[in-house]
């Protein structure tokens, strides 16, 4: 009876399991999108997840090394990818501010858990002014001798094309500003190349940040607790960031009620044999039922 009582209490738990899975299957309705001036109209993000960059594209790094893309992502660790132009007047620089205190906020070490590049996509752009940039966001990063781990790059318009094309990322030259109308996002690299993750904004929270590198790692970067809390959060395509994920929290619950259970029931266990080990041990003993009849 003690043993079917404790199953009961699951009951709750799995009341509330249902509910919720359907719940969070419901489809999300799309807004109405409107009418945009001309030179934005092809400006998107098409999200590719899963895209594999062209790692046989090649680019000019900062300090004028002719590179293979492929050679910056070495497989082993992540990548914090970001797309702009050096000459931007404004939104550019907000998005590498933005990654760069992410990037130090996330506790994660950069050239060690992670790492980060940046490409131009102006072809005019040079090495000279890429150089500029990465030694300023270094600064602003923390960390100005972390050259090797963040590396700017240019290149020519077919390769700028590849990579553009191979996230998604739709741009457009507006002559009437003289600027490139361009979206603002990162994106979260495998450490073979693959698209893992779209963070869009020019603010990243270190949270969603860490999330996404520790999601793209499969893990090899960051700690126990991560992996933990990637059970209970999920990235959330509507408001573009990680959002707790109830099934996740439900999935605990269910676990600690069984873990509750089950310490419950071993203690019951031990106290079942327990007491029929005193009974039994004293059943083979003689008893007196009066004091004269045990003097006798």
């Amino acid at each position: 009876m003690r043993r079917l009582a404790a199953i009961a209490l699951l009951a709750p738990a799995l009341a509330l399991a249902l509910p919720i899975g359907q719940a969070l299957h419901k489809p999300v309705p799309v807004e109405g999108n409107a009418q945009l001036p001309p030179a934005l109209q092809n400006v998107e993000i098409e999200e590719k997840l899963g895209s594999k960059l062209p790692l046989d594209a090649r680019f000019t790094a900062q300090d004028g090394r002719a590179v293979r893309l492929g050679d910056l992502l070495g497989g082993h660790r992540p990548v914090v990818l970001s797309l702009v132009y050096f000459d931007c007047p404004m939104l550019c620089g907000l998005i590498l501010t933005g990654a760069a205190r992410g990037m130090r906020e996330t506790g994660l070490a950069l050239g060690k858990d992670f790492d980060a590049v940046t490409v131009s996509f102006d072809p005019r752009d040079s090495t000279r002014t890429a150089a500029e940039r990465q030694r300023g966001y270094l600064q602003a990063f923390g960390d100005p001798t972390a050259k090797q781990a963040w590396t700017f790059l240019t290149g020519a318009a077919p390769e700028i094309k590849a990579v553009t094309e191979a996230v998604g990322f739709k741009y457009a030259w507006d002559e009437r500003s003289k600027q490139f109308a361009h979206a603002a996002a990162i994106f979260v690299l495998t450490p073979d190349g693959r698209v893992s993750r779209y963070l869009y904004g020019i603010e990243f929270p270190a949270r969603d940040l860490r999330l996404a590198l520790v999601e793209a790692s499969e893990g090899r970067v960051g700690t126990s607790f991560d992996r933990l809390l990637l059970t209970c959060f999920r990235y959330d395509p509507a408001s573009r960031k990680y959002e707790p994920y109830v099934m996740g929290v439900v999935r605990l619950a269910m676990l600690g009620v069984l873990g509750g259970l089950g310490i419950m029931l071993g203690v019951f266990w031990r106290r079942e044999i327990k007491a029929k080990r005193v009974s039994g041990g004293g059943a083979g003993q003689p008893t007196a039922a009066h004091p004269e009849d045990a003097k006798r």
